[in-house]
């Protein structure tokens, strides 16, 4: 089952699983975690289509990526709304925030220095009560 979906390439099966993957969890995951997720499902796919998948989704919009202080990239299908993240550092628990503070905070500093078409990302990163409850942190 394939079919062509403009600026996404094929959509093929496994394609499709990890997408309905993704539509699973509130929070964010690895690719790694996800590839595991899915050859646990019997899903026969590759981790090189793992992240070609993602990295189309996050391309056309319809994933949001946050970096990790470790460097690691997670993955997460998200609300339409500009939005941004705060996200559990040891159980990558997340929370979507608001933040039109922040719209207008970047907003005026660019003007200030000249700047358009300015585009912003803000993640927060912490310990979730469950994690510093039990430890965690």
């Amino acid at each position: 089952m394939t079919d062509e979906t403009p600026g996404r390439g094929r959509q093929t099966r496994q394609r499709l699983q990890v997408t309905a993957l993704l539509e699973e969890s509130d929070e964010f995951r690895s690719a790694q975690r996800l590839y595991q997720l899915l050859r646990a499902r019997g899903v026969p796919v590759g981790l090189t289509t793992v992240y070609r998948t993602l990295q189309i989704l996050a391309d056309a919009g319809e994933v949001d990526v946050v970096r990790l202080p470790s460097g690691e990239h997670m993955y997460r299908r998200c609300g339409t709304a500009h939005h941004h993240h705060l996200v559990c550092r040891h159980c990558a628990r997340t929370v979507e925030i608001a933040g039109p503070a922040v719209q207008r905070w970047a907003r005026r500093i660019a003007e200030e220095h000249g700047y358009v078409d300015v585009a912003q990302t803000l993640e927060l990163f912490g310990t979730c009560a469950d994690c510093a409850t039990s430890g965690a942190s």
